[in-house]
Parts: structure tokens; sequence; C-alpha cells
């Protein structure tokens, strides 16, 4: 069977660099997807496995129309909701985030539409799982947008410094210069949204401010974005610091790799203690990603797959 497309540029984008989407399609339902002229055919008989692809298609087709950019974990994601199995189903397109310019980040699957979801309804919101999972990511994409259309005054990045034999005060550079290289990785998911120079001069007025988790003792954090990463490399006195913290008008957002842990003693992780006492308060959410929800290179899932199954 086929389904024809009446825009050839959606084609296009549908099958990906070198068919690799139609790859993932074929691996998913397990028949051959062709591309033929302005039609994609599937290879099969087989009713079910007509009907989810026709549908499969036309997920990906209203995908694409809004923006977003169709990729192995889309394709899995959109898969998966519409199989037999899927329990709850979650808007992709509903839970993009749309900064003032007009720029759109979709979520890459179920899980992250979940994760944009929480965000928007909670003022805290902890992000658990592998690295490659967009936890970090989405959570500056979040912030920045409240920060771009005035819903908040300020964002505030901190991190703990799990130190390897060197003192910041021993560091060359001011407070930020010594810090920096800690952050480095929230850094990078700004560049993805705004210019550099854009965030040298949200710095110097102080709209974003980067912060070592140590110096955040004593402080209240008001009308503000406030997001912890790697958490996991907190202990249970600084996660309980940095979570008292909160002032009127604040959110949040903690993420961390439990399966990085950092510290002498794992069992004493700020952020496996919060998961275990802070559960059941109705007004803070927990999102855990696993293996499945890496969205980097397929590789980096299939790594952190073989690492989870050595430690299991």
């Amino acid at each position: 069977m086929s389904v024809v497309l009446e825009d050839q540029r959606l084609l296009s984008e549908l099958c990906g660099v070198n068919d690799s989407n139609l790859a993932a399609i074929e691996e998913l339902i397990g028949a051959r997807v062709l591309s033929r002229g302005n039609e994609l055919l599937l290879e099969s008989d087989d009713a079910a496995k007509v009907a989810l692809f026709k549908s499969l298609v036309t997920e990906l087709e209203g995908q694409v129309r809004e923006g977003q950019i169709p990729g192995r974990g889309l394709i899995r994601s959109l898969y998966e909701s519409l199989s037999d199995n899927a329990e709850v189903r979650v808007s992709l397109s509903k839970n993009s985030i749309v900064f003032p310019s007009g720029v759109k980040v979709f979520p890459r699957g179920e899980k992250q539409a979940a994760y944009i979801d929480l965000m928007g309804r909670h003022d805290l919101v902890f992000g658990i799982g592998p690295a490659g999972t967009g936890k970090t990511y989405l959570a500056v994409a979040h912030a920045l947008r409240g920060i771009l259309s005035k819903k908040k005054k300020k964002l505030v990045l901190t991190r703990p410094v799990v130190e390897a034999g060197e003192s910041l005060g021993f560091l060359p550079g001011d407070l930020t210069q010594k810090i920096s290289p800690y952050l480095r990785p929230l850094y990078d998911a700004m560049d993805a949204f705004i210019s550099y120079e854009t965030i040298a001069r949200m710095e110097e007025k102080r709209v974003i401010e980067i912060a070592p988790l140590a110096y955040m003792r004593g402080r209240s954090l008001r009308d503000s974005y406030i997001i912890l990463d790697e958490a996991q490399n907190t202990t249970r006195e600084q996660m309980k610091m940095f979570l008292t913290r909160l002032g009127e008008g604040a959110q949040a957002i903690v993420t961390g790799d439990v399966t990085q842990i950092d510290l002498e003693k794992k069992k004493h992780s700020g952020l496996l203690h919060a998961r275990d006492i802070l559960t059941d308060i109705g007004e803070i959410a927990f999102i855990e990603f696993t293996a499945m929800d890496v969205v980097r290179h397929t590789l980096v899932q299939k790594i952190v797959q073989a690492y989870e199954s050595q430690n299991a």
C-alpha cells in the first residue's frame, strides 16, 4: 500500500538524510518502506501493519507541518503512542516551547512532552535521567522563553562543584570565570536559543546569573527561574539548602543523572534523598528518563543501555 504526499518538501523531510527515517520505520513496523515520486510505500499486506503505517505517516506529516524535524526518537515515540500498548498519549506539538521570536522547540518524544507540560504547571520539577535525554536543554529553553516573555525577571544557573584536586579559590579569574567551565553545558544549551552577545548582555544586566551552589546559602530568590544542574552531586544538606532558597514567584528545575554520582559516598546524594522523601508532595513534580529516551546520536542510547545492563 502507499501514502501519497502532495508536498514534495514534506516527503524529503519524512524520509530523512539518506532515508534514515524510512529505515527507522522499517525497523519498528517490520516491513520494507520505499519512497517513489511523491509516495511512501509499505511492502506488506498485513492489515495491522498497514493501518499503523498510515497513522504514523499522517502523524509525522503533521509534525513536519508544525516545523518539527523528524528523527528516530520522534518516530519511535509516535510509533509507541499509536500502538495498542500506549497508556498515555501526550501531544508533541501542543507541548512545544515557543519563543517570542517565533522559534519553536519541539519535544522529541512523549517523555519530553510530559516534562515540558510539568514545567508549565509546577513550581518545582525534578528531571532525572541519563545523558542525552534533553533534561537540561529543555529546562534552559523553558526558562529562557519565560525570561524573554517577561514572565519572570531573572534566570539563575547553578551547579555543585565537585572539585578534582583544585579549589575554586586558587583558580585564576573572578567568580564567573572560575565557575563558567562547570556550567558549560548550560551555556551550550543557551547558545542554541540566543546569541552569545545576547547572553553576555543579559549577564551584564544580571538578568542571567551564574552561581556555584555553595554561594547560594542565605539567599531568597524571588520572581526567578532557578536551574540546578548535575544535582546528583549535591549532598543532602546542599539539596535542602537549595530547595529552601525558593522565594515568591520563583520556579526551580532540578536535573541530574543518578548513575553518575561523583561523591565519595554515593548513597549520600541529595538528589537520591530528595527523590525518596519528596515524591508524595503533590506540588512537586518528578519525571524520570531512561536510555530509551536518549535523543542524541543513536550510538549514545546503545552506550547508556550497555552501562545500565552492567549495573543491573
